[in-house]
């Protein structure tokens, strides 16, 4: 006759332990939903506000501004979550535009970097930019915001377009520090030459597609309409 210390417990069947993962798994994926939509308007609205004050940072001249999208090379009024292209008119207190702002991307050192740039019609130069995302090595890699030298490059870098108007007339290209020979180029940081790469290229792909539709609608960006 068995004792009870002769006797093995009974194990729990796969069936048991397959629907006791899945309901855990269930319960994890729908808690990871749930703070998905919870926080989701709020990093919206963070990043919102992120364009909002760089793009009166990279048009300093800027009192109001209006939000344009891209709709077949035609710029069309639209508002800050609309979807696709965007492009920012900067107006003084008459309603004179001052400048467009756009946004551009490339890979960094460690991760995409995300800049907002901006750029006058007038004289066909980018003016500044702001960073809006970066991972970049704390010290080398964040110079491009901080470094004097590197910030001069945007006081005027050249973007004017080609005659027929459908490109740069010189493509942005950043050269190794020290060897900059035209407005078109940017001087890069010592030491942190792959994330000034970075803005050059980024600035180069952005313009390259951007500034001719710009070009082209410039008129109704100057009377503040589509």
């Amino acid at each position: 006759m068995s004792t009870p210390e002769n006797q093995v417990p009974e194990l729990p069947s796969s069936t048991k332990l397959i629907m006791t993962l899945a309901t855990v798994a269930m319960i994890s994926g729908l808690l990871v939903v749930l703070v998905y939509e919870f926080t989701k308007p709020i990093i919206a609205e963070n990043q919102r506000l992120a364009t909002e004050r760089a793009i009166f940072k990279v048009l300093p001249k800027a009192k109001s501004r209006l939000t344009y999208v891209i709709k077949q090379d035609k710029l069309v009024l639209a508002n800050d979550k609309t979807a696709g292209q965007l492009i920012y008119a900067g107006y003084d207190k008459q309603n004179k535009l001052v400048g467009v702002a756009m946004n551009a991307a490339a890979q960094g050192y460690q991760d995409i970097v995300k800049i907002l740039y901006g750029y006058t019609p007038d004289n066909g130069c980018i003016i500044g930019f702001d960073v809006l995302k970066s991972t970049e090595t704390p010290g080398f890699g964040t110079k491009i915001t901080t470094d004097k030298k590197f910030l001069a490059n945007f006081k005027c870098l050249d973007a004017q377009l080609n005659v027929p108007q459908s490109a740069l007339a010189n493509a942005i290209t950043t050269v190794r520090h020290g060897t900059k020979k035209h407005a078109w180029q940017i001087d890069a940081i010592s030491g942190s030459t792959i994330t000034s790469n970075a803005v050059g290229r980024m600035l180069n792909k952005s313009a390259q597609k951007l500034l001719p539709v710009v070009v082209k609608n410039l008129e109704a960006l100057k009377q503040g309409k589509q």
